[in-house]
């Protein structure tokens, strides 16, 4: 019956992802096989397969075997900002959140190719990362890179930035700490400023940020300056 069914099925939050494709290449495989224990953190899942069960929050200084400022990036994607930021810091964790599993493989992969250890990534929605896995005032940094622009209107709801995630953000940054974003989409980053000018962040620019140094161009960014989408940068700071 409808009644006994919607009772049973578990509750879908609305994420700001698209599930895509898990499958992999040989190469993916390969690196998924030889450097998963190294660098995923398994955790409780919740119903769905990039949820993240209600729980105590990690013990990162554990996993990491040191205590040492963290940075987390939200849809680490391919890895290519993530390994950046592991390689430019070595004396800081780095710990990834992405949905999409052979791109975690091929994360794993370049880690692994510059021999970093500071980095860990978790196979999870990156909201509900920070909301259950991640301590309150922990964090030295947010990176989100890009983040899917949801461009029509209906969508905007499934949207990164948006008042619940950028309070939670604020909560897990330790006092000082900042929140780095870009986009290409020019919509989506006036909405980004409009939703964080109202905030209890502060811009550190009072306006647009310059570009980020320390962000490689990936070819996702690539493609965007190709087609002419001027790049937006954003830092605000708890």
């Amino acid at each position: 019956m409808k009644g006994q069914d919607s009772a049973v099925r578990p509750h879908r939050e609305i994420v700001s992802f698209v599930r895509r494709s898990a499958r992999m290449n040989p190469s993916q495989e390969r690196a998924w096989r030889d450097h998963r224990d190294t660098y995923l953190v398994e955790i409780a899942r919740g119903p769905m397969s990039t949820s993240v069960e209600p729980q105590e929050a990690l013990d990162w200084a554990e996993i990491f075997a040191r205590t040492a400022p963290t940075i987390v990036e939200i849809g680490a994607g391919n890895g290519d900002s993530l390994v950046a930021t592991s390689a430019a810091h070595p004396v800081m964790n780095v710990i990834g959140f992405e949905v999409f599993e052979p791109a975690l493989a091929s994360t794993f992969a370049k880690l692994a190719a510059k021999n970093l250890s500071n980095a860990r990534v978790v196979l999870a929605d990156g909201v509900q990362g920070l909301r259950w896995l991640v301590p309150s005032g922990s964090l030295e940094a947010v990176h989100a890179f890009f983040p899917d622009p949801w461009h029509k209107a209906r969508h905007h709801k499934r949207r990164l930035v948006r008042p619940e995630t950028c309070e939670l953000i604020a909560d897990r940054l330790r006092p000082g700490g900042v929140l780095r974003l870009a986009t290409d989409w020019e919509d989506y980053a006036f909405a980004m400023r409009e939703v964080l000018d109202a905030s209890s962040l502060t811009n550190v620019h009072d306006g647009w940020a310059p570009r980020f140094d320390e962000r490689p161009v990936t070819k996702y960014e690539a493609r965007g300056l190709a087609a002419g989408r001027v790049v937006y940068d954003l830092c605000y700071r708890r």
